[in-house]
Parts: structure tokens; C-alpha cells; sequence
């Protein structure tokens, strides 16, 4: 942070300067001949030898030439800004990127891009989550007594498991209402620079559904306004509707942490032509759903 790294051609803005400090200098004689008329006037005054009308100009006159000190005072402040911001410094500490422009191109303030310095230790990592994560990457974040070395890990490219873990610094303020999604920074330490800013990468976040597990096909799941459901298969081959609080999704399953119980039978195809005491044809889930109807799958760990 604060090392030299260009330097803008300062010609321009150092004459711009050095006009500024000489019409300072000029507010400034002005108020002294304007300060040392008033005097004179005032004594003139007390003496009834002069009107009163030439006192008040003058007085007039000294408060002009403060403010004319004033404003040159603040015109020189932002040209010797200028100056300063000729010679270009670091940011912050961190690595700078191949320059943008050669030595000598005309560049433009606000519109060309010199350079671009990043901090690499530590280093973010950005994942968007889906709306029904958001609680469970909030209560990650305010947790406490929890290791935190065992939540949060990094793939990197060439499927290389990065060792130090990371920690949620941060979660967006809103949800993106074009992808339903929010932003979820996790920072992790990176000492020996592995990390660059651009990288594509996979987060890992610890599994609460650890041990065994009741699973069922994925696609046996409906959704209807955030809650999820399933068709049981009861008496007579007759389906009701049950709600399910789901969990993790491990390929074409999806762990079921509430609302089933081993040995239960679902519907897992044709779901979508189905309603409650719909009366199905059991068959066997890995037969296409159009050559048997509703197909049935037994809810297994």
C-alpha cells in the first residue's frame, strides 16, 4: 500500500497549480490594501471628515477580499490535488495485473483502465445460494462451538482439495430476483498466493445429513410454494399427499429428514397427473413412466 506505480505527464496540472498559488497571493495584497484603506477611513470618520457611506464600502470592500482569499484558497486545495493524483500509488497491499496501457498513451479519467491490484491473503470466494439455503448459511455464519475448520473447503481446478478452510465473512443484502438467488462471500487464508481472483472453483460445505439416511428419488418430490411433498401409496393402491422436509441431494436422490419412514411407498414418476386418493398402477421405478403410469419406489436408507 502506497507504492509508486505510474506517473501521469504533471505539465498540465503543475502550471494549473502554480496559477492557483499566484492569484492566492493576489486575494491576498488586495485584502491588505483594502484592510489599510477601512483603517484610514475609520480615523477620517471619528473625525466627521469623511461620509459614512465611504466607511461602509470599505468595510464592504475588506469582507470581498476575504472571500476572493477564500475561494482562491479552495481552487488551489483541488489543483494541488491534481498534482498528487499525477503520481499514482497502491490502494491497498496485494498484487498488481499486467498493465493496460504502454508508456505514453493518452488516458482519460474515469474511462481508461491502467491496472488492477488485488489482495490475495486473504482471498474471497463469491457462491450463490438458493432462497431455502439462505437460513442455513445464516445460522453457519452466527454459529458458535462449531469447528470451523470442517465447514467450509475448496475445490480447485484439477480436483485438488485446497487445505486451509474458509469462513462466511459476509452475505448479501438482498435476494438477485432474476435467479432467486443470494451472494455468499467465504473468505479463505491464502499465504502462498495457490489462490488467484478469477478462478473458477467448487465450494464444499460440510453435510448435516451425516450417517445413514432415508433416501428417495429426487424426482418423487413436488414443490408447491416453498414446501415440498410426496405421494404415499396407501390402501387399495391410493395415493395422499404427505409433506417431507428434504435435505441434501446426492445425484438422482434426495435425503428425507422428517414426514417418512423406512419402508414406505411413494410415487416417484407421473407425479404431475396425480392428486390426493388418486388410484395408481405399482411398477417398477426403472421402467420409463409412460409404459406403466405411476410408478411406486419403496423409501430406503
Amino acid at each position: 500500500k502506497g507504492q509508486k506505480l505510474y506517473a501521469i505527464d504533471r505539465t498540465r496540472y503543475a502550471a494549473a497549480a502554480d496559477q492557483g498559488r499566484a492569484q492566492l497571493q493576489v486575494a491576498r495584497t488586495n485584502y491588505v490594501r483594502v484592510a489599510k484603506d477601512a483603517e484610514r477611513y475609520q480615523r477620517l470618520a471619528a473625525q466627521d471628515a469623511i461620509a459614512l457611506q465611504q466607511v461602509d464600502i470599505s468595510k464592504a470592500d475588506v469582507a470581498n477580499a476575504q472571500s476572493q482569499i477564500a475561494a482562491a484558497q479552495a481552487s488551489l486545495r483541488s489543483l494541488s490535488l491534481d498534482v498528487r493524483h499525477s503520481v499514482i500509488t497502491a490502494p491497498l497491499t496485494g498484487t498488481i495485473g499486467i498493465a493496460q496501457v504502454k508508456l505514453g498513451a493518452l488516458v482519460s479519467q474515469g474511462q481508461t483502465l491502467i491496472n488492477t491490484v488485488s489482495a490475495e491473503d486473504p482471498i474471497a470466494v463469491d457462491v450463490n445460494v438458493a432462497e431455502k439455503d439462505i437460513a442455513r448459511f445464516t445460522k453457519l455464519q452466527q454459529a458458535k462451538g462449531v469447528r470451523k475448520d470442517s465447514i467450509f473447503t475448496l475445490q480447485v481446478p484439477g480436483g485438488q482439495t485446497y487445505k486451509l478452510p474458509g469462513k462466511i465473512v459476509a452475505l448479501d443484502r438482498a435476494v438477485d430476483p432474476q435467479t432467486g438467488t443470494l451472494k455468499v462471500r467465504v473468505q479463505f487464508p491464502n499465504p502462498r498466493r495457490l489462490l488467484k481472483a478469477g478462478m473458477n472453483t467448487s465450494l464444499r460445505v460440510l453435510n448435516q445429513d451425516t450417517g445413514e439416511q432415508l433416501t428417495i428419488p429426487a424426482r418423487a418430490v413436488t414443490e408447491q410454494m416453498g414446501e415440498f411433498y410426496v405421494y404415499v401409496v396407501g390402501d387399495s393402491s391410493k395415493v395422499s399427499q404427505r409433506k417431507v422436509l428434504t435435505g441434501t441431494k446426492v445425484k438422482d436422490k434426495v435425503v428425507v429428514r422428517q414426514g417418512l419412514k423406512a419402508g414406505e411407498t411413494i410415487v416417484s414418476d407421473g407425479v404431475q397427473n396425480l392428486h390426493e386418493g388418486s388410484k395408481i398402477q405399482v411398477g417398477d421405478p426403472s421402467k420409463p413412466a409412460g409404459a406403466q403410469g405411476a410408478a411406486a419406489a419403496p423409501a430406503g436408507k
